[in-house]
C-alpha cells in the first residue's frame, strides 16, 4: 500500500495539481485585496457610499433601526443587501480573473504566431544540391 502511494505521489500529475493550488491559494489572496482594496472603493463613491451589508427584510413585520439591532432581537431576517455585496464580488473577481486569463491567452497566442525557424533539410537534399552546383559549373 505504501509503494502504491508513493508512486501516485510521484506521478506527475498529481504534483502539478498541488502547485496549482499552491499558486491558486496566493492568487486568492491578491485577487482579494485587488476586489476589496481598489476596487470596491471605486464601486463604494460611484454609488455615493451606499453600503448593500445593511440591508435587510424582518419576516416578523417589525421595523428596527438597524440590521444589528434586528440579529440582536433574533428576528427572522431575510439579508439581501449581503448577497448583493457577495454579487458584486463575485462579478468583480470574475471580471479580474477573465482579464488575466485573456491577457495570459493573448500572450500564448503571440508566441505561437511567431515564424518558426525552417528546419534544416535532410542531409542527403544538401547533398543533391551540391552535385547539381557542382555540374552546372
Amino acid at each position: 500500500m505504501l509503494k502504491e502511494f508513493k508512486e501516485f505521489i510521484a506521478k506527475g500529475n498529481v504534483m502539478d495539481m498541488a502547485v496549482g493550488i499552491i499558486i491558486g491559494a496566493a492568487f486568492t489572496a491578491i485577487v482579494t485585496s485587488l476586489v476589496g482594496d481598489l476596487i470596491m472603493p471605486l464601486v463604494g463613491v460611484a454609488t455615493s457610499g451606499v453600503d448593500f451589508s445593511d440591508l435587510y427584510f424582518s419576516l416578523n413585520g417589525e421595523v428596527y433601526e438597524s440590521l444589528k439591532a434586528a440579529e440582536e432581537a433574533g428576528a427572522p431576517l431575510i439579508k439581501y443587501g449581503a448577497f448583493i455585496n457577495a454579487l458584486i464580488n463575485f462579478l468583480i473577481v470574475a471580471f479580474v480573473v477573465f482579464m488575466l486569463v485573456k491577457g495570459v491567452n493573448s500572450l500564448k497566442r503571440a508566441e505561437e504566431e511567431a515564424p518558426a525557424k525552417p528546419a534544416a533539410p535532410p542531409k542527403s537534399e544538401v547533398l543533391l544540391e551540391e552535385i547539381r552546383d557542382a555540374l552546372k559549373k
